[in-house]
């Protein structure tokens, strides 16, 4: 996205990328949220104003699926409403990435193949297939996108689905 295009969040643009490149460094799934946003403070200390930190904390520790699904959209963020948004949405939209689904199954349980698929697939199915029905996006650009990234996650499930049961691997 084109930040200049969008003049009125403009100034939030450290916000949005620094968020959106550090909320995995603290999320809750792989250590605790407040510890691992402490030390984002204590590494970044020079590089951002207090204020800078307290928004990346509202928007980082409020965006997760997980959190959102649970609580609903945080209704505390006034003018961070947004880069929040921004930063939620993109990282919905990275999860509509089948492969990079199944790497991570294979990464972090390592698991088979066929066993990732199917992991992947359940996940894909109760969770990811489910976004734009659950309305977690509210942008334009969140709509219109996580459209199209639905219908090639389905193309690769599919083609995942071909390989895992040609007879040439059974």
């Amino acid at each position: 996205m084109n930040l200049p295009t969008f003049p009125h969040i403009q100034k939030y643009q450290k916000i949005i990328y620094s968020s959106a490149i550090l909320h995995d460094m603290c999320d809750k799934k792989y250590m605790c949220e407040k510890e691992g946003f402490q030390n984002i403070c204590d590494y970044f200390q020079n590089d951002f104003t207090q204020k800078e930190f307290l928004d990346m904390k509202k928007i980082i520790t409020t965006m997760s699926y997980s959190t959102v699904k649970k609580n609903g959209f945080p209704n505390h963020l006034n003018h961070l409403e947004i880069p929040y948004n921004i930063v939620r949405e993109a990282d919905l939209l990275s999860a509509y990435d089948f492969d990079r689904c199944m790497i991570y199954s294979i990464f972090k349980s390592n698991k088979t193949m066929f066993e990732s698929y199917d992991d992947s697939d359940k996940l894909f199915n109760k969770r990811v297939l489910k976004y734009i029905d659950d309305k977690l996006f509210i942008t334009s650009h969140g709509k219109k996108l996580s459209l199209e990234l639905e219908i090639k996650a389905l193309d690769r499930i599919e083609y995942w689905n071909k390989i895992i049961n040609s007879s040439w691997l059974l």
